[in-house]
């Protein structure tokens, strides 16, 4: 039970607890299993039977949810202008009259959506079944459950302990704490999703600064390994996959290192959430102790202080409810008005011809014919695929690997990143400079790398 004198509770067999919930925490989120033909992980593996198995019960739970934060955005924000008493959980969703409006038409999409009564055009490319069945019922399933195993790395050690480890690779290269090694991981295993949650929950627990948040919301957030799979499968590259994943690796490693150092990040302060400067972590200052051993300790020191896990797993879950809840609306009218640019307008063959002359100088085959897919990527992720498979195998990895590379797309991440870290504030002309910088440096390094393979006979 919690001590009732004032003091924080001290948990009995700590060490068992921390190595209990690291384990299973670890093996939920990162562990690979193969299940129905293909490699995956426990978490995917429990969303995918939750959708398939119970279509119509997630659908319904999925609107309630949007609906619901609809709603309560626009009693916080009745309740902020009277300047009226609110609840906590009910501050959560308090955000600018932009957001507002984004909210409120999101509500109306989403019942559009989940009554199938969208325009014919917008059903003709799928655009229900992206933007709902897809994108926004996994949201509604990921955050609140993935909240809860999240809950067993952050507050029962498995944060302290990742921290000791990757700090000495993390801080140089990236400006950033070792505890951000596991925000990264969770994205590249999981779902980006997950990865935000946990930055979230750490910066409101004053462990990361408005820098750091930036960081690793829009450099680390990357797509899972597995939709690196969906990409490859599209264009017929799964024979490359492991070589197309080495590649996305390092570029998305190698842009961070450049981008932490020039802005917008770079002038990002790094103050905490209450604009406190950010103290450089102690991490390694324990003479005498090999690296591991100081790891174990961090770790077995923060389960010690933890609360009871019934408690912290009920209010993740609840946490991740009011999270879902605010942020649903906003993907789905921000994700549809992406999509409808995309699919109803000529902007993006516009935007094609300079690129497409670029890459004729650069050499990279197909060019006219992948030019538009380079710049669609920041609507949604998984359009430059299908505009490409008519296109030669060497313009098929080319964009199979910049897709994946550039990060930031407004179907689904951008519209998390500016509702989940509105206080920092992440805005959209970081998002686009970022997108912009992105593609400028990887379009050239994937030329080179394109014409080394095809010198090698690979592609």
């Amino acid at each position: 039970m919690p001590a009732t004198d004032g003091t924080r509770r001290t948990v009995p067999n700590a060490r068992l607890l921390f190595l209990s919930t690291f384990l299973f925490g670890w093996a939920f989120f990162l562990v690979p299993v193969y299940f129905q033909n293909k490699w995956t992980v426990p978490f995917d593996i429990l969303i995918t039977t939750l959708r398939h198995q119970f279509p119509g019960g997630v659908g319904v739970y999925t609107l309630l949810l949007t609906v619901g934060g609809g709603v309560a955005t626009g009693i916080a924000l009745l309740k902020a202008r009277r300047s009226a008493e609110m609840p906590q959980w009910l501050k959560e969703f308090r955000t600018s009259t932009w957001i507002a409006v984004f909210r409120g038409l999101g509500v109306l999409l989403a019942l559009v959506y989940f009554m199938g009564m969208e325009p014919r055009g917008w059903k003709a490319v799928h655009m229900g079944d992206l933007i709902w069945n897809v994108l926004a019922v996994s949201v509604a399933l990921i955050i609140p459950l993935g909240a809860m195993v999240v809950q067993l790395f952050v507050q029962y050690g498995g944060m302290e302990f990742m921290g000791v480890l990757a700090r000495p690779l993390m801080k140089p290269l990236f400006r950033l704490p070792g505890q951000a090694a596991l925000d990264a991981l969770a994205s590249w295993v999981g779902s980006y999703s997950v990865g935000l949650y946990i930055t979230r929950t750490v910066f409101r627990r004053g462990g990361y600064s408005r820098r750091d948040v930036t960081i690793i919301a829009t450099c680390f957030s990357t797509v899972s390994i597995g939709f690196v799979g969906v990409v490859a499968a599209t264009l017929d590259l799964l024979h490359l996959f492991p070589l197309i994943v080495v590649i996305y690796f390092v570029s998305v490693v190698g842009l961070t290192a450049i981008l932490v150092r020039i802005p917008p990040i770079s002038r990002k302060p790094h103050v905490d959430v209450h604009n406190q400067p950010l103290p450089e972590a102690d991490e390694g200052t324990s003479e005498g102790k090999a690296i591991f051993a100081r790891a174990w300790e961090a770790g077995v020191q923060q389960a010690r202080q933890a609360p009871p896990l019934i408690e912290g797993l009920k209010r993740a879950f609840w946490d991740g409810l009011v999270l879902a809840a605010g942020i649903l609306s906003t993907i789905v009218s921000v994700g549809t008005l992406a999509l409808v640019i995309a699919h109803f307008t000529p902007v993006f063959q516009w935007l094609g011809k300079p690129v497409a002359a670029v890459l004729q100088w650069l050499a990279v085959p197909g060019a006219r014919t992948i030019a538009p897919a380079v710049l669609v990527e920041i609507t949604e992720m998984y359009i430059p695929a299908l505009l490409v498979v008519d296109a030669p195998l060497a313009g098929r990895f080319f964009i199979a690997v910049l897709s994946v590379s550039q990060l930031i797309f407004f179907s689904s991440l951008g519209p998390m990143i500016l509702d989940m870290f509105r206080d920092v504030p992440i805005t959209v002309g970081d998002l686009l400079t970022l997108f912009v910088l992105r593609t400028v440096l990887l379009i050239p390094f994937l030329a080179l790398i394109v014409h080394a393979l095809q010198a090698l006979g690979i592609l």
